[in-house]
């Protein structure tokens, strides 16, 4: 059995990506030549790693162990060259942090960019996923530290409270819910919605709780950033549900806030890293630089 680091790169992409074609694309190589390093890691370990479907692929119960695997190696090999270099560059420490939409877009920028004037020889990547993804790559070993919703987080992560984090439903001020102080979601989910892109951990989050009301989003319009959204809704393409931080700084007289009473809506993030005495000295310093900054 003999995998390089470019099977194991590959593989991810085709399995976040849900697709060999897109997955071939992230990687760089040709479709005929990825899908000839799938077969032959599935021959090599004697077991299939995907299922083809119709549109794109889904990974099998092997397929998704070695997506596990695959994502530990390369987050430690990515360590490893990272802290080698960083000798040769000057550069002392890179952190790897995860985050759900809310806290890389609102709530992290301020305390980062004050870390890291603080502390010029650490870089940080942030990178925006699912709370439950989250906790599961801490405790892998695939990330450094993370903000997520604090109900989400398995018992064996340090953690502590950095904010309370409240999704509200905005709509056109001329709308006829305009009026409520409060909505539920079962009541607006089959109205045409503005959201984030597919790839947001927010929207996904959202599209997760209209299934489980057996909705269905009409999602008229995707965009990348809160302002867009309230600029859509402002022009009545559709109502959107969006931080209450964000709709507070946009602050129109042409769209309304509604609070929602669902309980996911209302939220708490907390800073969380695998065992304190394990963790490497910049990213320690990181928490208890956040932790400066929690308001809760």
């Amino acid at each position: 059995m003999h995998f390089d680091l470019v099977d194991m790169r590959l593989f991810v992409a085709v399995a976040e990506a849900r697709s060999i074609t897109h997955g071939a694309e992230r990687s760089a190589l040709a479709l005929a030549s990825a899908s000839a390093r799938i077969k032959g890691m599935e021959a090599a370990l004697g077991v299939p790693l995907l299922e083809r479907q119709r549109r794109g692929v889904r990974l099998t119960a092997a397929g998704e162990s070695l997506l596990d695997h695959a994502r530990i190696v390369l987050h430690q090999m990515a360590a490893m060259q990272g802290e080698l270099s960083a000798y040769a560059r000057g550069l002392k420490a890179r952190i790897h942090m995860l985050a759900n939409t809310s806290g890389a877009s609102e709530h992290l920028p301020k305390a980062l960019a004050s870390f890291l004037a603080k502390y010029p020889a650490i870089s940080v990547d942030v990178e925006e996923r699912e709370s439950v993804e989250i906790a599961t790559a801490l405790a892998s070993g695939a990330a450094d530290i993370g903000l997520a919703v604090d109900a989400m987080l398995p018992e064996g992560l340090d953690r502590f409270p950095f904010c309370d984090d409240r999704l509200v439903l905005i709509v056109p001020s001329g709308d006829e819910i305009a009026r409520r102080r409060q909505t539920s979601f079962r009541d607006v989910a089959v109205r045409d919605f503005v959201g984030l892109t597919e790839v947001s951990a927010l929207q996904s989050h959202i599209a997760t709780h209209a299934a489980q009301l057996g909705v269905r989003l009409r999602v008229r319009a995707r965009l990348r950033s809160f302002d867009a959204i309230c600029q859509m809704v402002e022009a009545g393409v559709g109502v959107a549900i969006i931080l209450e931080a964000a709709a507070r700084r946009y602050r129109s007289t042409r769209i309304k806030t509604i609070r929602m009473t669902d309980p996911w809506t209302s939220r708490r993030l907390a800073i969380c890293t695998r065992g304190r005495q394990s963790l490497p000295r910049p990213v320690q310093q990181l928490a208890d630089h956040l932790k400066m900054f929690a308001k809760v």
